[in-house]
């Protein structure tokens, strides 16, 4: 099972394990937040967990880009 969520994760751009990071909660329950709220919400958090995985995609490219403040 182990397997199965680590795959899912790294699949689904790693926001739901990023913010269970960041918030201190598990990710397995902030995943389940988001499919709770999209079926009563008739899927706006879709469109917040779309833009936490372009901003994190974002990020990761600026971090990569510049390994150090001298590389400007």
């Amino acid at each position: 099972m182990k397997k199965i969520t680590n795959f899912i994760e790294k699949q689904s751009f790693g926001v739901c394990s990023a913010l269970g990071d960041r918030l201190g909660f598990s990710s397995s329950s902030i995943r389940l937040s988001f499919v709770y709220a999209s079926f009563f919400t008739f899927g706006s958090p879709i469109v917040l967990y779309f833009a936490l995985a372009f901003w994190m995609n974002v990020r990761r490219a600026m971090r990569r880009q510049r390994s150090t403040v001298w590389d400007l």
